[in-house]
C-alpha cells in the first residue's frame, strides 16, 4: 500500500497493522468515527468494542501484561478521552507497552471549548512516557510507528495519540517508514563491564546477599537469564509484587514476596542483608517501609534500564543501567570465570537463618470466628485446582493480595495486577484482554465486591465477544482492605464500608442474578465444603464467562503485614503479634 492514496483514517488502521497491533479494545464517537469506518473492513485487525473507555484500556494492559505485546486502546475526544486517563496512568506505573490512540476536535476547533474537546495531550503528558497530537493525515503513519518503537522499547509505557478528525479525514499518500530516527530518544541496553565486575566483587564478597526482582524483569522477558545468574551465585531471592511468576515459586531459593504483605522470610532476608542486587525493581515504599531503616547494613546493587529509577529511592552502591537479560548474562559469565579459579562464597550461616524462618513463619490463615469460608482458602483451593499454567488477575485490596500470596505461581506472565496505582476495577477488563491475548489459557479474574462493581459492564463484552473468562467474587460485603485499616488503626469504626452484598444483607446487588441478565454462568459458594465442586464446575464451564459469588467472612484480614510508615522490622504476623527475631535468628 506504500504509494497509496488514501484517508488519514486508513493510513491509522493501516498503520497499526504494520506495526504489529492484532487487537484493539474500543468505543467509537464522533471525533473518531472516520477511523471506525475503515476499521469495519480492516483484516487481521480485531476490534473489541467494550462498555467503557476504562475498561479499553485496561484491557490493553492485560491483553500487554499476557502477551508481551504492546496493547492498544481507542476513544474518542473529550470525556471519551478522559476516561482513558485512569487506565493510562495504572498503565504507566506498572511500565506496560501500550499505545491510547485518541480522537480529537478538528483543528481549527482546538482551544475553542468546543463540544467534546478536551486537552487530552496535555492531560496526559505526566502519567505517559510519550504523547502526539497529529494535524496533519501525512503523518500519521510516522508518529504511529514511533509511537509503537518508544512504548515497546527502554522502560515500557504509555505512548498517547491524538489524531484531530480533520487529519482523519485528509487526503494523504500512504508511506510507511522502514527507518526510524529519534533523536535524544537512545534507551541504553548494554550493561557497562566495569559495573558487573563491581557487583560480581560484591556478590563473592557478601555474607548475606539478597536478589530483589522487580517487574522489570517480566517486562524486559529475562526470567531465564536472571533464573540462571540466581542458580549461579547461590544466592536466595525475593519476587516483588510485580514480579510474582517471574521465577518459579517452587524454586528453592524463592523466598517470597517482600514488602507489606509479603513473607517473613523475605522482608526479613532484605533487612538483615549485607547486600541487595536489586534488578528490575524501583524500591517503592510498599516494599521498603520507611526508608530511612530500610536494609540498614546492605550495599546496593541497582540494575534498571531507566537510569531515573537507579538512586532515586535509595543510593546506589553500584548503578547498572540496561536490559535485564543482557545485565543478568553479563553477571552470571562475570561469577563463572571467577568461579572457575577461586570461590570464596560461605552462605551456610545465611541460609540457615533463612530455612528456620521460613520453616517458622511459612504464610498461612486461621478459621474465622462468623463461620464464613476464609478468603484465603477459596483463593488457594482456586489455584490448586486450576493450576500454574492459568493466569490471574486481580483487582486491588485484600483479594489482591491474597491472590499474590496464596495462588502458586510457576511461569512467568501468569499474574496480572494492579501494582503501582493500585486501581480498583482493572481485574474483569484486564482479565478480558489477557483472555484475548492468551486464549488457550484459562483466565481467573479474582476480584472483591467493590473492585467487581466498578467495572463488571464489561462481562457484556466478553458475553458478545465470545471471551469466556471466570470471575472470583471474593465477597465479604465490604470494602475489605479499607475495612482492615479501620480495624487495626480506627478503633474499628467502620465508616462508609459496608456494601450489602453478602450474605445476611439485600445482596444490593445479588451477583448470580448480575451473572444471569449479563449473559454469564452465575454460582454462589456459601459453605467450605462446597468450595472444591464450586470451583470444579466453574472449570466445566467454557462456552461464556462465569461468575462465581464466594461468600467468604468480612473479618478476614492480610498477614504478614508492615503498617505503612514505619520500618519492615516491626513487621506483624498477625494482630499484636510479631516474630520472636531472638528465637529464630
Amino acid at each position: 500500500m506504500t504509494g497509496q492514496q488514501m484517508t488519514g483514517a486508513q493510513a491509522l488502521v493501516e498503520s497499526l497493522k504494520r506495526a504489529g497491533a492484532e487487537v484493539v479494545f474500543g468505543l467509537p464517537g464522533g471525533a473518531i468515527l472516520p477511523t471506525y469506518d475503515p476499521l469495519m473492513d480492516a483484516e487481521g485487525l480485531r476490534h473489541v468494542l467494550v462498555r467503557h473507555e476504562q475498561g479499553a484500556g485496561h484491557a490493553a494492559s492485560g491483553y500487554a501484561h499476557a502477551t508481551g505485546k504492546v496493547g492498544v486502546c481507542l476513544a474518542t475526544s473529550g470525556p471519551g478521552a478522559t476516561n482513558l486517563i485512569t487506565a493510562i496512568a495504572d498503565a504507566q506505573m506498572d511500565s506496560i507497552p501500550m499505545v491510547a490512540i485518541t480522537g480529537q476536535v478538528g483543528s481549527a476547533f482546538i482551544g475553542t471549548d468546543a463540544f467534546q474537546e478536551a486537552d487530552i495531550v496535555g492531560m496526559t503528558m505526566p502519567v505517559t512516557k510519550h504523547n502526539f497530537l497529529v494535524r496533519d493525515a501525512s503523518e500519521i503513519a510516522l508518529t504511529i510507528k514511533q509511537a509503537f518503537h518508544i512504548a515497546s522499547t527502554g522502560r515500557p509505557g504509555v505512548v498517547l495519540v491524538d489524531v484531530t478528525k480533520d487529519a482523519q479525514q485528509a487526503m494523504t499518500e500512504f508511506v510507511w517508514p522502514e527507518e526510524l530516527d529519534l533523536p535524544g530518544y537512545r534507551p541504553e541496553s548494554r550493561p557497562h563491564s566495569k559495573q558487573i565486575r563491581e557487583a560480581a566483587s560484591l556478590l563473592l564478597e557478601a555474607q548475606r546477599p539478597v536478589f530483589l526482582l522487580g517487574g522489570g524483569v517480566l517486562r524486559g522477558k529475562a526470567w531465564n537469564e536472571v533464573r540462571e545468574l540466581v542458580d549461579v551465585s547461590g544466592a536466595p531471592f525475593v519476587t516483588t509484587l510485580m514480579a510474582r511468576g517471574a521465577l518459579p515459586d517452587s524454586h528453592p531459593s524463592h523466598l517470597g514476596m517482600p514488602g507489606m504483605h509479603g513473607t517473613v522470610a523475605a522482608v526479613s532476608a532484605l533487612q538483615r542483608a549485607d547486600l541487595i542486587v536489586a534488578i528490575g525493581a524501583r524500591f517503592d515504599d510498599r516494599v521498603t517501609g520507611r526508608l530511612d531503616s530500610f536494609a540498614p547494613s546492605a550495599k546496593i546493587v541497582h540494575a534498571d534500564i531507566d537510569p531515573a529509577e537507579i538512586s532515586k529511592n535509595l543510593l546506589a552502591d553500584v548503578p547498572i543501567v540496561g536490559q535485564a537479560a543482557d545485565i543478568a548474562r553479563a553477571l552470571s559469565a562475570e561469577l563463572r570465570e571467577r568461579l572457575a579459579t577461586d570461590d570464596p562464597r560461605d552462605y551456610a550461616t545465611w541460609w540457615n537463618t533463612l530455612d528456620l524462618l521460613r520453616k517458622n513463619y511459612p504464610l498461612g490463615w486461621t478459621d474465622t470466628e462468623d463461620g464464613f469460608s476464609a478468603p484465603q482458602k477459596v483463593i488457594s483451593r482456586i489455584s490448586a485446582i486450576s493450576g500454574p499454567d492459568s493466569i490471574y488477575v486481580a483487582g486491588v485490596g485484600q483479594h489482591q493480595m491474597w491472590s499474590s500470596q496464596f495462588v502458586t505461581y510457576e511461569n512467568p506472565l501468569t499474574w496480572i495486577n494492579s501494582g503501582g496505582l493500585g486501581t480498583m476495577g482493572y481485574s474483569v477488563p484486564a482479565a478480558m484482554g489477557a483472555k484475548v491475548g492468551r486464549p488457550d489459557k484459562v483466565v481467573w479474574s479474582i476480584d472483591g465486591d467493590g473492585c467487581f462493581q466498578m467495572t463488571n459492564q464489561e462481562l457484556a463484552t466478553c458475553v458478545i465477544n465470545d471471551i469466556p473468562i471466570k470471575v472470583a467474587v471474593i465477597n465479604n460485603s465490604s470494602l475489605g482492605m479499607v475495612r482492615q485499616w479501620q480495624n487495626l488503626f480506627y478503633d474499628q469504626r467502620y465508616s462508609n464500608t459496608d456494601l450489602n452484598t453478602g450474605h445476611g444483607t439485600r445482596r444490593i446487588p445479588d451477583f448470580v442474578k448480575l451473572a444471569d441478565a449479563y449473559g454469564c454462568a452465575g454460582l454462589r459458594c456459601e459453605r467450605d465444603e462446597d468450595i472444591d465442586a464450586t470451583i470444579a464446575a466453574a472449570m466445566e464451564i467454557n462456552d461464556r464467562p462465569v461468575v462465581v459469588d464466594f461468600t467468604v467472612s468480612a473479618d478476614a484480614m492480610v498477614w504478614p503485614m508492615v503498617p505503612a510508615g514505619v520500618s519492615n522490622d516491626e513487621i506483624q504476623i498477625a494482630q499484636g503479634m510479631s516474630p520472636e527475631w531472638e528465637r529464630d535468628i
